[in-house]
């Protein structure tokens, strides 16, 4: 497992230590399946990208389990074309931006591409589970979603709750996807923190010689990590997590901790960041 540094340890960091410590990459590779264990409320974010036999999720070694979801859930995005997850023999199809919870006591979970040359692209995301939920397939166009913001402030945006309350129920894991329109750029500013769950930021749909600027730290004590896409960025409860691209572009929001309501954050003041 992976430990990242504390707050008071981050003002310190050069680029490059900011980057290994708080940015990840490279989790989706052609034909496997990439997996990250890190000790933000124990997330493992991974990737994976069938382009020939279907792929298998399977427990790495840290977690000291007999099978992925033993102890734990799955959130499952996909971001590339059209593909399958069988879960214990169920089969579901998933189109671009769908995505599938798979719940506690799932013993196998396959991962697979309808064409190889356009495989898909699957971001997952998983925390201990304390309770059962179960599978559940969730479409883009089933979504509760909610149009945000103005362009004026350039951050007109669609967001979209998969996983929540609301909706599809899960022991602790929330997720969902954003969506910043045509001429529209910022994202989560005003910015916040959580006191009582971390989140990560999966920034994907940029265009090659696009980028976003991530702003993370404590609120007087900002950095900044410049993210490209399908790269993932840590936001431990002390830390903001907002962002401004070159382009419009999507993220993948998911948190994880000890409360589920999507309203419970600390607004951080215009005046306060520096």
């Amino acid at each position: 497992m992976e430990h990242l540094p504390d707050a008071y340890r981050a003002r310190t960091l050069s680029t490059d230590a900011l980057r290994s410590s708080f940015l990840v990459q490279g989790l989706f590779t052609l034909g496997a399946i990439t997996l990250r264990h890190l000790d933000l409320d124990r997330v493992v974010l991974g990737g994976a990208v069938p382009t020939g036999a279907p792929l298998t999720l399977e427990a790495p070694a840290s977690m000291a389990a007999e099978y992925f979801t033993e102890r734990r859930e799955v959130g499952i995005l996909n971001i590339g074309e059209r593909g399958a997850i069988t879960v214990d023999g169920a089969r579901y199809a998933m189109d671009r931006r769908d995505a599938l919870y798979v719940g506690r006591g799932s013993k196998t979970v396959v991962l697979g591409s309808d064409d190889s040359a356009r495989p898909a692209r699957f971001y997952i995301v998983s925390y201990p589970a304390h309770a059962t939920h179960p599978t559940t397939h969730i479409p883009r166009d089933s979504a509760t979603a909610s149009d945000l913001g103005s362009s004026e402030r350039a951050n007109c945006r669609r967001l979209a709750k998969y996983i929540h309350p609301a909706g599809v129920r899960s022991a602790q894991l929330v997720m969902g996807v954003t969506e910043l329109m045509s001429g529209s750029v910022w994202n989560t500013m005003p910015s916040h923190t959580h006191s009582r769950r971390s989140e990560v930021y999966l920034y994907f749909d940029l265009p090659n010689d696009a980028v976003v600027v991530h702003l993370m730290g404590e609120p007087a004590e900002t950095r900044h990590l410049i993210v490209r896409g399908e790269e993932v960025v840590l936001s431990p409860h002390w830390s903001i997590h907002s962002g401004c691209g070159t382009s419009n572009y999507a993220f993948c929001w998911a948190m994880g901790g000890e409360n589920q309501d999507f309203a419970d954050m600390q607004a951080v003041d215009m005046g306060e960041i520096k």
